[in-house]
């Protein structure tokens, strides 16, 4: 979470997971990623992203994979720019 004076602006959720492929590499999952709208623009994002991608390399992890909606073409563009690349197909079931 990120907070300005006490005020929530973005929120994510981060999963470390260890791992049987790629010689048992820890990985960390990106999920739930949220900028508040009147704050997008001014690198709150970028500056989030980082301190999540430090958060992973901090816990050894090797990978950093993320999910997004498939209609969010404007964050697809910033997670690209972040080095991030389109590599998997995901599901889901609604339970």
């Amino acid at each position: 979470m990120a907070d300005d004076d006490g005020e929530v602006v973005a929120t994510c959720q981060l999963t470390f997971t260890p791992g049987l492929s790629r010689n048992g590499t820890r990985r960390m999952t990106i999920e739930a990623v949220r900028v508040r709208t009147d704050r997008r623009g001014d690198g709150l994002g970028r500056t989030f992203m980082v301190f999540a991608l430090d958060r992973g390399r901090e816990r050894g992890c090797r990978v950093a994979q993320l999910t997004t909606d498939k209609r969010r073409g404007d964050a697809h563009r910033f997670y690209e720019r972040l080095g991030f690349e389109a590599s998997h197909e995901g599901m889901k079931l609604a339970l």
